[in-house]
């Protein structure tokens, strides 16, 4: 079993950066795909940013250019970079692994104020 936890979150104003992290322990083999998902208050959750194998990466459109999702295997860290960020970025943000996704992480609050 695989475990996941966030970091990296907070509060930033529109335009500004966050990074957050996703650390993975226990059984990290069967991280080879992983993702950052969000959801909004009263609204589903969505996927963001996923990669997989040797550095593929998929965004959804809303965060295309802005963010970046990248990894540190020696880590078994997965991280979000965040730039551009606006209010409607806000959403409590989760890791997960597996695709579909099996495990999920505890969530991170970002809150982007206008």
């Amino acid at each position: 079993q695989v475990q996941l936890v966030e970091s990296g979150g907070g509060l930033v104003q529109a335009g500004g950066s966050l990074r957050l992290s996703c650390a993975a322990s226990g059984r990290t083999r069967s991280t080879h795909v992983m993702g950052w998902f969000r959801q909004a208050p009263g609204k589903e959750r969505e996927l963001a940013a996923i990669t997989w194998g040797a550095g593929s990466t998929y965004y959804a459109d809303s965060v295309k250019g802005r963010f970046t999702i990248s990894r540190d295997n020696a880590k078994n860290t997965v991280y979000l970079q965040m730039n551009s960020l606006k209010p409607e970025d806000t959403a409590v943000y989760y890791c997960a692994a597996g695709s579909p996704p099996e495990v999920w992480g505890q969530g991170t609050q970002v809150t982007v104020s206008s």
